[in-house]
């Protein structure tokens, strides 16, 4: 079996990194040498309790371990030198293990394998997690006419012209790439994997509840819209006035509390609560909906929630929004929620009453279980990332 360099900006002492990176390279591992570089925040490194466990955690999983320290500030300078440092770790790891597949997780790590790849004959999988320098524009991070744009720009049509595979999360950023008139007669393999989520953990358990509870789980800032969650609870408590809402959030309770009072929701109508990620699945089975909001910008047609898979891996519908990856598609299509095209008073009203007739079905929570298993699972990922590998393999034969 081939060898494997799996490159990561995003560290592995991080939950992001163990929930999407780790969890997936775990059950890899078993089948062939997979060799990990991530970029380690000193904060989190300094903590070693953690780090020995994490540490302890791959070795068991056959993974070998190769951590960089992330540099941030100043921030261009940084990541310049970030990019450096692992592209001459990818040469020296490829060369000194054997490895043929370099597979990179998001734009950065896919210049440090792009670079590797022009140096060794080892095979160029390009795992996007987005349009990246797009989102560094709807985020208002970068002007779209600047320097740094038209750079990262180029550099994904390299990284698209150039890689053996690429891997997109959704199918909506497939049609779009699909578009580019650059990449007519010359797409790479194209695999869509979501981003998913452990349903062994996440999944439907039978409760009785005596009131209609609407949840909310992550964060309420950046790429969410929690103004319009609070607009919907202030809605769901005209239609149900027994209702609550229970909010799972790690560090945004003082702004959730503002927001929440600003649209008029009084205090007892509403929880709060942080707690570790062992206890999210529990509190999610506390609900019986589910909702959230995302800015329907241009890069997020390449974005899929982890949110909406546990969601789903609870039995637990959901109402969102259009405009971002395949939400609409699957909430719709797989009849577990609602995708609002408009945020008007009238629009949420209508969505809420959809949403609370959805959870009377009798087979609502199977429906959303199945949806969950087609879409998000974290079994069918690691098949497909599998999949890929084989077919390298076949490729280097």
């Amino acid at each position: 079996m081939s060898g494997v360099l799996y490159i990561s900006y995003d560290g592995m002492l991080e939950p992001l990194g163990q929930s999407q990176v780790l969890a997936y390279l775990e059950p890899l591992a078993r089948d062939r040498p997979i060799h990990l570089l991530s970029f380690e925040k000193p904060e989190y490194w300094a903590r070693t309790v953690q780090r020995e466990a994490i540490s302890l955690r791959m070795r068991k999983a056959g993974i070998h371990w190769h951590p960089r320290r992330y540099h941030k500030k100043p921030s261009a300078i940084a990541t310049a030198y970030d990019i450096l440092v692992g592209t001459l770790s990818a040469l020296w790891l490829v060369v000194r293990y054997r490895l043929t597949i370099i597979h990179a997780r998001s734009d950065v790590p896919a210049l440090m394998a792009w670079l590797a790849k022009r140096f060794t004959s080892a095979k160029f999988l390009f795992d996007m997690r987005g349009f990246w320098a797009d989102e560094r524009v709807d985020g208002n991070l970068w002007p779209r006419d600047s320097r740094l744009y038209r750079i990262a720009k180029w550099f994904e049509r390299k990284f698209l012209l150039s890689a053996d595979h690429v891997v997109s999360l959704t199918h909506a950023a497939v049609r779009e790439m699909e578009r580019y008139p650059w990449l007519k007669g010359r797409m790479p393999p194209m695999t869509v994997i979501s981003t998913c989520a452990d349903l062994s953990r996440f999944r439907a358990v039978n409760t009785v509840k005596d009131r209609f509870i609407l949840g909310y789980v992550g964060s309420a800032g950046t790429w969410y819209l929690f103004d319009v969650a609070a607009a919907c609870f202030r809605q769901l408590l005209a239609l149900r006035p027994d209702a609550r809402c229970l909010i799972i959030n790690r560090n945004e309770h003082d702004y959730i509390r503002e927001r929440l009072s600003a649209a008029h929701i009084p205090s007892d109508r509403f929880e709060i609560k942080a707690v570790g990620q062992d206890e999210v699945p529990v509190e999610m089975a506390k609900m019986q909906a589910g909702i959230f909001f995302i800015k329907p910008v241009f890069s997020k047609q390449a974005s899929a929630p982890t949110k909406l898979g546990e969601f789903l891996g609870c039995g637990i519908p959901c109402l969102s929004n259009r405009g971002v990856g395949d939400m609409a598609e699957i909430l719709e299509g797989e009849r577990v929620g609602i995708a609002l095209r408009d945020f008007d008073e009238t629009s949420l009203r209508h969505g809420l009453e959809e949403l609370i007739a959805l959870t009377l079905e009798t087979d609502i929570q199977a429906r959303c279980v199945a949806a969950a298993q087609r879409h998000f699972s974290l079994d069918q990922g690691v098949a497909r990332y599998a999949e890929i590998y084989s077919n390298f393999d076949g490729i280097q034969k």
